[in-house]
């Protein structure tokens, strides 16, 4: 009969979780979709019996896309390449709904082209993200074989230094430039920030940006200035520059007269008694008022 020591099972069972933490890929956790312009490359399209165009819709560098037959995607992508006319090239856009904070993880597919001999080691490139201390991400293609040889779901794990960040793929390649090796389907997903968003605490302030010089803020900025100057015992001081709230008091005091004037009203009266004390009231409110603003004004009601 097989026996497992305790021991042996507690080893085996840490080993298989250890293995399943490290299986998880970086950046698994961004799950929110970020937009990549143009990501499949699909614009401009190649012209009909071309091979290659030039140019790529929201992408900056010396770009040229492949045809989806020239590239021979699974999916019938058109892809861009990294290398062209024996030049390594470099292609850059900005992920436009990122904000500085955001974990980003890109995904994309490569291909080693079908110009190169088969046999030929894959082709290197790197991904870069401008500003930060994010380090390029070093990625090599699967090795040539004469045939479209795509490796699909490449990706890239970076926290966004600034808002919009700029990506970059570059061509390293030093042995085969003059034959393009193929980049496709550009994808992104991300985990926001936590917070509101940069300067969204400055947007809600009236007196940011321009409004600053405004008459009414320099005088705002004034007062800030001097209620700090005041030492925090001194009451005097803080009333000489916020005001002893005078105008606040008084309309308190009318809000409670009136509260206590309406109290007063007797509410055991008949009514047309009652009606004596709120006519008065009434016909306050409606004098000055045109006709055509009242059906009945109160001074024609029976009681008034």
């Amino acid at each position: 009969m097989l026996r497992t020591s305790p021991a042996r099972l507690l080893a085996i069972t840490l080993s298989s979780a250890c293995a399943l933490a490290l299986a998880a890929p970086a950046g698994a956790e961004d799950t929110a979709p970020a937009t990549v312009p143009n990501g499949t490359f699909a614009s401009p399209q190649v012209p009909s019996g071309s091979t290659w165009v030039s140019g790529i819709e929201g992408w900056t560098g010396e770009g040229y896309l492949a045809s989806a037959a020239r590239a021979g995607h699974p999916r019938g992508f058109q892809a861009a390449t990294l290398n062209y006319a024996s030049k390594r090239l470099s292609i850059t856009t900005r992920l436009s709904d990122v904000r500085s904070g955001a974990t980003v993880t890109l995904s994309w597919d490569d291909n080693p082209d079908t110009c190169v001999s088969a046999g030929t080691a894959g082709r290197p490139y790197t991904v870069t993200v401008a500003a930060g201390t994010a380090q390029p991400g070093a990625f090599t293609t699967n090795p040539a074989t004469g045939k479209p040889n795509w490796y699909l779901g490449r990706s890239y794990s970076f926290t966004a230094a600034e808002d919009t960040p700029r990506v970059t793929f570059g061509s390293t390649d030093t042995t085969n430039v003059g034959c393009g090796f193929l980049i496709a389907n550009v994808s992104a997903k991300q985990t926001a920030p936590t917070g509101p968003p940069p300067g969204a605490s400055a947007a809600a302030d009236p007196c940011a940006g321009d409004s600053a010089d405004s008459p009414e803020c320099k005088d705002v900025g004034k007062a800030k200035a001097d209620i700090a100057n005041c030492p925090a015992t001194s009451r005097d001081c803080l009333s000489s520059v916020a005001g002893d709230g005078q105008q606040t008091n008084d309309g308190i005091a009318k809000q409670t007269t009136a509260v206590q004037d309406f109290n007063d009203i007797p509410r055991d009266e008949s009514p047309d008694a009652a009606a004596q004390h709120l006519c008065p009231q009434s016909n306050a409110l409606t004098d000055g008022l045109p006709p055509e603003y009242m059906v009945i004004p109160p001074s024609q009601w029976g009681q008034c």
